[in-house]
């Protein structure tokens, strides 16, 4: 596996990470203090989910029966857990790819604050975000990882 990772944090509990990945499995197994909790509306308000950790889901359209895919505003993550968070499906950074190739990227017209804003972020352990436009992620959620903490 081929991991190429920049981290820049932003706060104690969360990090902006721009990062090439490949290689993916999913585990379903866990520690009741390793967990995420996802909500709809920001300060989490209306309908919401609960997955518990270690996961990996490359999307999120079948999320107990429905479509969460860009859907998510507000988040709890649990003591023992880190949450990261894809705009794209299957944990993807596209124009990360693109950067690799200047003459490309700038012909498509994507710009270097294009290449930033596709990212994922962490979330480390206890954290709670009441509102992920905050961070420009407002409903841009569609793949998610959680790791337990031991």
């Amino acid at each position: 596996m081929n991991l190429m990772k920049l981290v820049t944090c932003a706060f104690k509990t969360i990090c902006i990470v721009y990062a090439i990945v490949g290689g993916v499995s999913t585990a379903y197994a866990g520690d009741e203090n390793c967990w995420a909790e996802f909500f709809l509306h920001s300060n989490y308000a209306g309908p919401h989910f609960r997955l518990a950790g270690p996961i990996q889901l490359e999307n999120l359209l079948n999320i107990k029966g429905e479509n969460w895919a860009s859907r998510i505003d507000s988040l709890k993550v649990g003591p023992k857990a880190t949450l990261i968070v894809f705009e794209n499906t299957n944990f993807k950074l596209t124009l990360k790819e693109i950067a690799k190739y200047p003459d490309l990227m700038h012909s498509l017209g994507v710009t270097e604050q294009d290449v930033r804003e596709d990212a994922e972020l962490i979330f480390g352990a206890n954290a709670t975000i009441h509102d992920l436009s905050d961070f420009n992620f407002h409903h841009k959620i569609r793949s998610l990882k959680i790791d337990c903490i031991k």
